[in-house]
């Protein structure tokens, strides 16, 4: 049966918003494991740019006895070969996460809004925002 028109709008509302804060938390574990995981890039190629003498050129202790131009280079040249692969393992990471935990099965769809008595959950089981009973582990996500 169909809501009335600001019974629907109220509806939408708290649907936008539900699903606004699922895709904010993906949003913020995406952005603290690809953070913790490309940390060790991030920091070769921040010291490999700050000591070379045609970039920033710091006058850093460590930049004038240990690294010159070839070695600041090398550094630079190090953190971008290793960011391909750490970018792998970062969303692999992520994904495996994201499913374990089941946070795509929280988005909820707009048809909600329009009909009464629908479910708040499109399978028997779940996740984190109240649909994770009687989940089966076997299913997978591209059946």
């Amino acid at each position: 049966e169909p809501r009335g028109a600001w019974c629907c709008l109220a509806w939408t509302l708290v649907i936008g918003a539900m699903n606004s804060l699922v895709f904010l938390v993906n949003l913020l574990l995406m952005f603290v494991i690809f953070t913790v995981v490309l940390l060790p890039t991030i920091v070769v190629v921040y010291f490999g740019f700050q000591c070379h003498s045609q970039v920033l050129h710091s006058s850093a202790r460590y930049c004038k006895s240990i690294l010159d131009d070839n070695s600041s280079s090398a550094l630079i040249i190090l953190g971008f070969v290793i960011m391909s692969p750490l970018i792998v393992v970062a969303m692999a990471i992520y994904c495996s996460l994201a499913r374990r935990l089941r946070l795509f099965m929280c988005f909820q769809p707009y048809s909600l809004a329009v009909y009464k008595g629908g479910k708040w959950c499109r399978y028997e089981g779940g996740g984190p925002c109240g649909c994770a009973r009687g989940w089966n582990t076997q299913v997978k996500a591209w059946v």
